[in-house]
């Protein structure tokens, strides 16, 4: 890394550079841009824009903080970052020719060679990269975040400079350290470190010192060539470790720790700066390949079983489901219990819940006693066609935020993560999510790909930031650590992608279905490929292509989903068979009078007393049971089932029970004497209060269920006597809209926002760079203040500027107090006011004279 003075990124630009001459800072590279090169800066640096800067000038400012280049960086795919890398450690300024030796080595490499001008064209259109070939650099910020330090290594293993770690060094010390290594001496400590560095730079000196090395200290250098170059030595070094310290090829940073020169480091690589350059992206493979149909029957069959379990969840949860904690969403004891009535597991159930939650179809009521219940929308979602049901869910999965995966581990602070709970939002999901799909969606149709190679090519597309630790040893430097770095969010969402997409039909044995690639294809708008955000349309627009392709989704599905039943088949055992879906009346009428027994291709119900009560208490009678099954059956329906309808509805409201606190009425004494009777009725505390009443002390909710209990089938009263009709109650949020997805750092901006913050840009760059005359009382323009001219001035300098049609530089102060610099031309200055077209707000404004500071003409030129 260079000595000499850096230039400045953006603050206090100079005027723009003429001809041919390189630009002098970041600002001024911007000014060269056009319009359309802007653009693509906004675009790819959206948080530039938040709010849009004044001038150029600030652009600069604002795309050299910290916070914005750590995000673009974090942004770049793999080899851009090993540009960004190797220019780090490079002489600043630095050529094209130097960055391609760091990456290619001495030996060339036609793949970097290659794909090289492709990474510094990013670099530039990003701006962390500026100037001619000749004279490239790095932005200051990106500069000091990479520099090789101690605590922080830089990631490409070099060390400091010879330079930077003889800074600090006494001048006899570096002489003596030139002569070892066979140089002359040299008048002053300058010219010896630069007589050093020429040598550790010349290959074929470099070569004939390290061939008079003892092989233990060529063994210590390749222990930490590729680094960290860092490491620790004793008070007394050993003769190997002394032969490197008296050459310079090791050199003190501290106390007990030497580090390896870069030019000796790179010396010994060949050149290159990475020890492994990554200029392709690695392929996405395939593992096994299918016919497209089967493909797409596998995924329309999970489809089925998705919208399946989507109900049966809400349907579990029908009259009220779990409570919510305290801190939001769902206690571990629910969700198991939610996994049982499913029949899966919890991570599964997890999944679930939280996709009916992001599709809008469950929420908490909001009530005293907060509850997790169904919408309103969930209604609505029953009634539309399957494969529409199934577009909802997919559509809302794609762009969910909210992460399943994660529920059950533990936040920054310790805490479980629970499902429906508040901390489960990742911004970076849905990017990984389509990413993911659109990846596996590059194969042939019906090709399932390796899941590694997704992966690898998803870390080579947005690798994750990592940074060496500095080994410690004795008399030497320990090789670092094997262990693998802890797997990425990015990666872990990825795996999670391919389960999730697998079990919701969006792929079918691994490979993307052909709803799915359609799909996708609406959520291409607003999503980067891995080399930083994508180029996104209005967001109007982007709801119109999503709109359109889970149409076009909804109509390659719909004809591979089985055709709702109208009949079931009724056995002698008191079973019925559902031999595929059931039409939802149908479905929803036996699911009242039948019990489910098993589920799978065909749905097992099984009728028993307590199931055919619950339809009579629903207010069917048993004439209508009969009816019902030998409209719906294509078997005849059985005799014991004909009986057991018979036998329930004969004794079904033959006791009653209403409020006394509660009460039981029969005209058949003999059967309440048995109640009575009976030990099990203890609890309930009757007594006889006529021949054909008993009173008890239980209210009679509780009375009701203690005498089914028992094997009786009462009935409930009103208080005028008649049969209180029990129908299943469906409890109901408010009206609820379905969970936000978390923006991934500011939106996307659209072209119409580019477009205007562009014009805005140039427009204020005009006035904070036109060349002024100064009037004779006017501040200096170049000292960055507004200009001040008397009231009189103000007034014969517009009224002129009227008549002459030129344009003026001004001060102008606004009701809120806020100064700024304006180039305006004067139409006409009447009543204390001058209505002028504004080149910077390009528009027609009119000011008030008084909030005029001053004015100045803009120079010839």
């Amino acid at each position: 890394m260079s000595t000499q003075p850096q230039p400045t990124d953006s603050a206090s630009d100079p005027a723009p550079s003429r001809g041919a001459d390189a630009p002098r800072s970041l600002a001024e590279a911007l000014r060269s841009r056009d319009d359309d090169a802007l653009a693509g800066l906004l675009r790819a640096r959206p948080d530039l824009l938040n709010p849009v800067p004044n001038d150029l000038t600030q652009l600069a400012t604002r795309a050299g903080t910290r916070a914005s280049v750590v995000r673009a960086l974090e942004r770049l795919d793999r080899f851009a970052q090993q540009v960004v890398e190797a220019l780090a450690v490079a002489s600043d300024p630095t050529s094209y020719d130097e960055v391609r030796g760091l990456l290619a080595g001495d030996d060339g490499d036609a793949a970097v060679e290659a794909a090289l001008p492709r990474a510094l064209a990013t670099l530039h259109e990003q701006a962390l990269v500026w100037g001619p070939d000749d004279r490239l650099r790095l932005v200051r910020t990106a500069r000091e975040l990479l520099a090789p330090t101690p605590q922080h290594p830089s990631p490409t293993g070099l060390g400091p400079t010879v330079a930077e770690a003889t800074a600090g060094m006494s001048p006899t010390r570096v002489q003596d350290i030139v002569t070892a290594a066979g140089l002359p001496t040299t008048h002053d400590p300058v010219s010896a470190v630069q007589s050093l560095t020429a040598l550790f730079t010349d290959r074929t000196r470099m070569s004939a010192l390290l061939d008079e090395a003892p092989a233990e200290s060529v063994e210590v250098l390749s222990r930490l060539v590729w680094g960290p170059p860092y490491g620790q030595v004793t008070a007394d070094p050993a003769r190997h470790l002394r032969w490197l310290l008296d050459r310079g090829l090791l050199l003190p940073t501290a106390p007990g720790t030497v580090v390896l020169p870069r030019e000796a480091a790179l010396h010994l690589r060949a050149g290159r700066a990475h020890r492994t350059p990554e200029p392709v992206p690695p392929p996405v493979e395939a593992a096994r390949e299918y016919r497209p149909q089967v493909v797409d029957a596998a995924a329309a069959g999970q489809a089925y079983t998705a919208l399946a379990t989507v109900e049966e969840l809400l349907k579990d949860w029908d009259e009220g489901g779990p409570a919510v904690l305290r801190a939001g969403g769902l206690s571990v004891r629910d969700l198991k219990r939610t996994a049982v009535a499913l029949d899966t597991s919890e991570p599964l159930a997890a999944f679930w819940v939280e996709l009916a939650y992001a599709a809008g179809l469950l929420a908490s009521d909001g009530e005293a006693d907060e509850r997790y219940a169904a919408t309103p929308a969930y209604d609505a979602w029953q009634e539309l066609p399957a494969a529409e049901r199934w577009s909802a869910l997919a559509t809302a999965w794609l762009a969910a935020t909210r992460t399943a995966g994660l529920v059950g581990g533990r936040d920054g602070k310790d805490r479980t993560l629970s499902a429906l709970g508040p901390h489960l939002d990742r911004s970076t999901a849905p990017e990984v999510r389509h990413r993911v799909l659109a990846l596996a969606a590059t194969l042939p149709e019906g090709t399932a790909p390796v899941p590694e190679s997704l992966l690898s090519r998803l870390r080579w597309e947005r690798p994750s930031a990592s940074r060496g630790s500095r080994p410690t040893a004795q008399d030497g430097a320990a090789n670092p650590s094997d262990s693998p770095p802890p797997q990425d969010l990015r990666s872990r969402i990825a795996q999670w992608t391919l389960n999730e997409a697998e079990l919701l039909g969006v792929t079918g044995r691994g490979a993307v279905s052909s709803h799915g690639r359609a799909l996708l294809a609406g959520h291409d708008q607003g999503h980067g490929h891995g080399h930083g955000p994508g180029h996104n349309s209005d967001s109007e627009g982007t709801s119109t292509e999503r709109s359109l392709a889970a149409a076009h989704a909804t109509r390659l599905l719909a004809p591979l989903l089985p055709e709702p039943l109208d009949h079931v088949l009724l056995q002698a055992d008191l079973t019925a068979v559902a031999p595929g879906p059931l039409e939802r009346p149908l479905g929803d009428a036996l699911a009242v009078l039948a019990d489910v027994e098993s589920k799978g291709g065909a749905t097992v119900y099984r009728f028993t007393p307590g199931s055919v009560r619950r339809a009579l208490d629903a207010g069917q009678s048993a004439s209508d049971l009969h009816a019902f099954l030998a409209a719906h059956s294509r078997t005849p329906v059985p005799q014991p089932l004909a009986y057991l309808i018979d036998d329930v509805a004969r004794k079904h409201g033959h006791l009653r029970i209403g409020a006394a606190s509660a009460y039981v009425r029969c005209d058949d004494e003999a059967l309440l004497n048995e109640i009575l009777a009976d030990k099990r009725a203890q609890s309930l505390r009757l007594r006889r209060l006529a021949p054909t009443v008993l009173a008890a002390q239980a209210d009679p909710g509780t009375l009701l269920d203690g005498l089914r209990a028992m094997g009786f089938a009462p009935a409930a009263e009103s208080a005028e006597g008649d049969v209180l009709i029990t129908r299943a109650h469906a409890h109901r949020t408010p009206p609820r809209s379905a969970p936000e997805p978390v923006p991934d750092g500011p939106p996307l901006p659209g072209d119409t926002l580019i477009g205007a913050a562009v014009r805005a840009i140039r427009a204020g760059d005009l006035a904070s760079t036109a060349p002024r005359k100064e009037a004779p009382t006017s501040t200096s323009p170049s000292d960055g203040r507004l200009p001040r001219t008397t009231a009189a001035e103000t007034l014969a300098t517009m009224q002129a500027a009227v008549l002459t049609g030129e344009a003026l530089w001004i001060g102008y102060v606004n009701a809120e107090g806020t100064a700024s610099q304006r180039v305006i031309a004067p139409v006409r200055v009447e009543g204390g006011f001058v209505t002028a077209y504004d080149h910077t707000a390009d528009e027609v404004r009119t000011y008030p004279l008084h909030r005029v500071t001053g004015v100045a003409e803009l120079a010839d030129d």
